[in-house]
């Protein structure tokens, strides 16, 4: 059976190890937990380490008890099918939280064929009725872990329509479904839109299809957005980053297999060159493109794939921003609960809002 790392509503996951059969694991207890730091590098340069990590002070009560949360970790991952009801679930009550504090209209339509989800706040200054934001959801290309909460909270903030793409997805849909579908919606939106009224972003896997969309734009002579939002991503199939081998997808807890020799996800790369220019744009021509906003934070999995990712846009000359919250897991702007979480949103926001005043 294909098997996906479980989460309450993120990400992906690049371990070939998943086509394999696994045996459950039991959870670590209390005695036989590591009270103590330890590190053998073995001869393969490979670190053996433990760490005990204290919760840090520097981020919010409310982060502090995000990130205490008790995860057992055992494994294996848990069935797609089971992986794709449990974030129905989480997406739907999100999209209650963030109703909540940020009132909108959710209208369901397509978009060049594409299903899309069209969210705007309640009274959408005139000022900004020439302008859109097109967001690439996040869920580990398997699964829609973000068209609600990437776009509610956006759209609030920045006073501007938000098109959530609704990809097809993998492992059904194969690379570059996801991108195709992603190009054909912006250029249905160039039709009506200015390309400098136009920012394209996304959370974790869209932040990896941003960076595959954005290539393609290239690619294809099309004019440029705006901007770019890059939240939680990375360009780069071929290699897998420091992080991954350190990080779950709720940081410090929860189950972690050890890195895999290969590093791109089989399920969405399936026979592509992992450094294919489009799929991993690390290894394409990246100048030329748009200033792009990169945000991650300390413990987040994909910490290495997007700073590495950041750099090469600097190296290209592109104007490129990075953020990174201390402590945080992976894509933690998703929880209303947290300021953080608000605080990561309005930067976000106000980032495209520049970009769109020039």
């Amino acid at each position: 059976m294909l098997t996906i790392s479980p989460f309450a509503g993120m990400v992906l996951l690049f371990s070939s190890s998943l086509l394999l059969a696994q045996q459950p694991t039991p959870p670590t207890t209390a005695v036989e937990a590591p009270n103590r730091d330890t590190s053998y590098i073995d001869a393969n340069g490979t670190a053996h380490v433990t760490r005990v990590v204290p919760v840090p002070q520097t981020i919010s009560p409310e982060a502090q008890k995000s990130i205490s949360r008790a995860e057992p970790d055992q494994g294996p991952p848990q069935p797609l099918e089971a992986r794709r009801k449990g974030t129905d679930a989480y997406t739907a009550r999100a999209r209650v939280e963030w109703t909540k504090l940020c009132p909108n209209t959710i209208v369901e339509d397509k978009i060049a064929g594409v299903p899309v989800r069209i969210v705007t706040l309640d009274g959408v200054p005139d000022k900004n009725k020439d302008k859109v934001l097109l967001n690439l959801h996040g869920g580990g290309f398997n699964s829609d872990s973000g068209s609600y909460t990437e776009s509610i909270p956006i759209a609030s903030y920045s006073g501007i329509k938000v098109v959530a793409v609704l990809y097809r997805l993998s492992p059904e849909i194969k690379f570059p479904a996801a991108v195709d579908d992603s190009i054909a919606v912006y250029k249905e939106l160039l039709k009506t839109y200015k390309p400098q009224h136009i920012v394209i972003y996304g959370t974790s896997a869209g932040a990896i299809l941003t960076a595959e969309v954005a290539a393609k734009i290239k690619q294809l002579g099309l004019p440029m957005p705006a901007a770019l939002g890059i939240f939680s991503g990375m360009g780069d199939f071929a290699r897998a980053g420091d992080s991954q081998a350190m990080y779950a997808l709720r940081g410090l807890a929860g189950h972690l297999d050890p890195p895999e020799p290969d590093a791109h996800d089989p399920f969405y790369v399936a026979s592509t060159d992992p450094k294919d220019p489009i799929l991993s744009p690390i290894y394409g021509d990246l100048h030329g493109l748009p200033p792009t906003l990169f945000v991650t934070s300390g413990r987040d999995l994909l910490l290495s794939g997007t700073v590495n990712l950041h750099r090469a846009y600097l190296n290209a000359g592109v104007e490129a921003h990075l953020v990174v919250y201390d402590a945080l897991p992976h894509a933690f702007w998703y929880d209303p609960r947290l300021p953080e979480a608000i605080e990561a949103n309005h930067i976000m926001a106000n980032f495209f809002l520049m970009q769109l005043g020039k």
